[in-house]
């Protein structure tokens, strides 16, 4: 059997447990790799389970690195609240073992994929497990953009960008941007406005169908396209931003509905400064 281990080596508790995990696991004849979050999400499915040591940003990345490649991920939380990573450091051999004995369920999160077309021809491709959020890149925050689904005009709006969101992501930067929470098992995609011009534009909750943004020409600023607030692409004037469904989910080994709404629980009872 063979183990992948990706590392947020920022953190210095996820070096020194993936040195505890490799040396556990080598006493049962298992074979493990090392992989930087730094490093090229490209990989070749030579594993059978991936392990992420860090916080919800090293799950992002490792979900966008082997989901296409159908491996499962158990997500070891040393970050801090943990809607995605919820398995905690102690337990990663317990429930590592639950899985190797096929006693564990998977929590499958809806992707994006998400793709540019310039001119006719793709220039950039990403899965993303959070969100792609087109935004302004320069000073003059204000672009316009015009929103498709299924060849039906959703939207023309001028705001500091636009977030199109999965329910895992609706937590994230979406939340903060005034979107719905939905329940993380959902087949769905949030399409939000973020400070728009007009109150016209509220957000919108979409079936998982391919959702076309187009860049409207004559901006006052760069545009800019953030897939799960990791990785950038410019976009230029006429850019078509084409998202839907990945045609592959993530999937989370004791990372379900019940972690993602004891991890909710806690950040609104934070937020509200009382114990909810």
């Amino acid at each position: 059997m063979k183990v992948l281990l990706v590392i947020n080596q920022q953190k210095s508790a996820s070096v020194m447990l993936a040195k505890e995990i490799k040396n556990e696991l080598g006493k049962q004849g298992m074979e493990t790799r090392f992989f930087s979050y730094t490093d090229n999400p490209i990989l070749e499915r030579d594993f059978d389970i991936a392990l992420s040591l860090g916080g919800d940003g090293t799950v992002l990345f490792t979900a966008r690195s082997v989901s296409a490649l159908g491996v499962p991920i158990l997500p070891l939380n040393l970050g801090t609240l943990g809607f995605i990573a919820s398995v905690h450091p102690s337990k990663w051999l317990e429930v590592f073992n639950r899985w190797r004995d096929n006693n564990v369920t998977f929590s499958e999160r809806l992707m994006l994929d998400v793709h540019v077309e310039r001119a006719g021809k793709t220039v950039f491709s990403m899965p993303a497990l959070n969100d792609a959020v087109i935004s302004a890149s320069g000073i003059a925050k204000t672009i316009r953009l015009v929103a498709l689904s299924k060849e039906m005009h959703v939207g023309s709006y001028r705001s500091d960008g636009l977030i199109a969101a999965t329910p895992t992501g609706s937590t994230a930067y979406c939340a903060s941007a005034g979107g719905p929470i939905l329940d993380p098992e959902m087949e769905a995609i949030i399409l939000n406005p973020i400070c728009p011009f007009t109150l016209l534009y509220r957000p919108l909750v979409l079936p998982p169908d391919k959702i076309t943004v187009k860049v409207e020409p004559d901006q006052r600023s760069g545009v800019l396209l953030t897939i799960d607030g990791q990785l950038t692409e410019a976009l230029e004037p006429n850019d078509l931003v084409m998202i839907q469904s990945a045609p592959f989910k993530a999937r989370f080994i004791a990372s379900g509905r019940h972690a993602f709404f004891s991890a909710l629980h806690s950040k609104l009872a934070m937020l509200g400064g009382g114990n909810a």
